[in-house]
């Protein structure tokens, strides 16, 4: 089955790559790919066994999708990207710039365990064998690899976690915890809303002015008409990731927008609460 993207961008190779193994169809960076050290993927909606507004990889069991219907979607996935389901480390999303470091000890939490920890929107680790998770329906999710130390960040960055830089939260995170070097690092921006369908109020673009110098702010946003704003994330994150350090050849930006693509992913600009969410996962190879 060929799944027909728009793309936002035609400009040489599409990124991310549309993967399809076992009926599954999956995102993957080439940026990551090519290093040998990661698993990773970014889910669509094709390959699941969830039904009506779930359909059919539906990787969330808050939003009233049968258990045992999210559970099969996670081994589906799972052996795909050739990990382990009670391997696995759920994120507990709120919005926040919480990074929480992930060990051993945390294997399973929110999937096959009770998760003992909240608000936290973004997960780090150096531990081969576990899969990192974090879910979307529009927002960004920030893909982060130190192929010196051998460690990962993968982390969820809507307008409030992009404006409160959680790109470069996380990256200070990786430097504490592991001793990363933010010019090591590759980083992926991930499927999410694109600046043509991120339509926002005054008060969200004066939160980014305060935060952006203004020499973006052409690139970042313009006004329209009806007194709104079109918001480009993407372009926020890259900046983020390339103040903070991390070199422009190391940064591997979507061309493909959630909102845009409703068919192959869920958007919650499209279906409000009543839908699946989409899962980004990253691992260390073994």
């Amino acid at each position: 089955m060929e799944l027909n993207w728009i793309r936002k961008s035609h400009r040489g190779k599409a990124v991310p790559e549309d993967l399809e193994k076992n009926g599954v169809h999956y995102l993957s960076f080439p940026l990551l790919a090519d290093t040998g050290l990661v698993t990773h993927g970014f889910s669509t909606r094709i390959g699941g066994v969830s039904q009506g507004q779930y359909a059919t990889m539906n990787f969330t069991f808050t939003r009233g999708d049968k258990q045992e219907h999210v559970m099969e979607n996670y081994r589906r996935m799972a052996k795909v990207l050739e990990a382990e389901v009670d391997q696995m480390v759920l994120s507990f999303q709120t919005h926040t710039v919480n990074v929480r470091k992930v060990t051993r000890e945390d294997c399973g939490k929110g999937i096959v365990r009770t998760r003992d920890y909240r608000d936290v929107d973004g997960l780090i680790t150096d531990v081969p064998g576990i899969t990192l998770v974090t879910f979307y329906a529009d927002c960004v999710p920030l893909y982060l690899l130190d192929p010196v130390h051998k460690a990962i960040g993968l982390s969820h960055s809507g307008w409030r976690g992009t404006v409160a830089r959680m790109g470069r939260v996380t990256l200070e995170a990786m430097a504490r915890e592991y001793g990363t070097s933010p010019k090591d690092v590759l980083c992926c921006i991930g499927p999410s809303i694109c600046q043509d369908c991120f339509e926002v109020g005054q008060e969200v673009i004066l939160e980014f002015q305060k935060e952006f110098d203004e020499k973006y702010w052409r690139e970042l946003f313009y006004q329209k008409e009806n007194g709104k704003y079109q918001l480009d994330l993407w372009k926020a994150n890259q900046i983020i990731f390339a103040e903070a350090g991390v070199e422009e050849k190391h940064i591997q930006t979507t061309d493909i927008c959630t909102r845009c693509n409703p068919d192959y992913l869920f958007s919650h600009r499209v279906m409000g609460n009543e839908r699946g969410n989409l899962a980004a996962f990253l691992g260390l190879k073994r």
